[in-house]
Parts: structure tokens; C-alpha cells; sequence
């Protein structure tokens, strides 16, 4: 699997130029065997260096190499993922508290997620009843 398109090459390169912004993690990164989840919101221009959210076995913002992830040996000729469904709107900050309240990225995603489904459900109940007023 191609871990970087050129388009969200673009995005985090784009989002490195900008720099002291809480930016919304652009990909997300996985081991599809056990502990591993990367979210990454900014790619050094120099280098292969990607800025995020990390997690292997603890949360932590900081950087991690592109070339490493992508050497990643797992069984049955397998390697780090790029999650191709991943869309947040959550800025990296709000990630990083999640995920250390909840002990991990993937717990954190469920929260947010089921976060976001009820206030979604939320406003929708509400226009219907202001809807139905007027």
C-alpha cells in the first residue's frame, strides 16, 4: 500500500508551512496485527519526518519517520496501513487528551466518533423541532 498519496503529501506539507496551528490529524497510519497508531498532521519539507499523534502502547504527540513505518516488516509479507476511511475534523490537541483519558487511539476514536454520531443526532432533533414551531 502506497502509506502517502500525493495529495495528502500536499495536505501535510501544506500544514508544516503553517506552523504554532492545532491541526486536524491528514492520515492515519496503523499496524493491522496488534499496538501501532499513527495520526499525522505535518511532513517536514526536508524530510521523510511526520508530526503527530503516536501511539505504541502510550499517546504521545511528537515525531516519527515515514521511511520507518513504511521498513515495517509484520507476518505474511505485510505492513503499516494507511487507514483509507480516516476523517476527523478534531483538532490533533483534542486527540491527544482524548487518547490518553481513554489509554489509547483506538479508544479515543470510539469516543469521539460516538461523540460526534450524538451531537449529530442532537442538531438534527433540533431543526426538526424548530421546523415543526415555525
Amino acid at each position: 500500500m502506497i502509506l502517502l498519496t500525493p495529495e495528502l503529501r500536499e495536505r501535510l506539507l501544506a500544514n508544516g508551512r503553517e506552523r504554532n496551528v492545532d491541526h486536524v490529524p491528514v492520515v492515519k497510519f496503523f499496524n493491522p496485527f496488534g499496538a501501532g497508531v499513527w495520526l499525522a498532521t505535518e511532513l517536514d519539507p526536508d524530510s521523510d519526518i511526520l508530526f503527530g499523534l503516536a501511539d505504541l502502547g502510550y499517546p504521545e504527540l511528537g515525531s516519527f519517520s515515514l521511511e520507518e513505518l513504511a521498513s515495517i516488516r509484520l507476518p505474511f509479507g505485510m505492513g503499516i496501513e494507511r487507514d483509507i476511511h480516516f476523517q476527523t475534523d478534531v483538532p490533533v490537541s483534542m486527540w491527544a487528551e482524548a487518547a490518553r483519558q481513554a489509554g489509547s487511539i483506538r479508544a479515543a476514536e470510539r469516543i469521539l466518533y460516538a461523540r460526534r454520531r450524538s451531537d449529530d443526532a442532537y442538531n438534527s432533533n433540533s431543526v426538526e423541532t424548530e421546523n415543526r414551531k415555525a
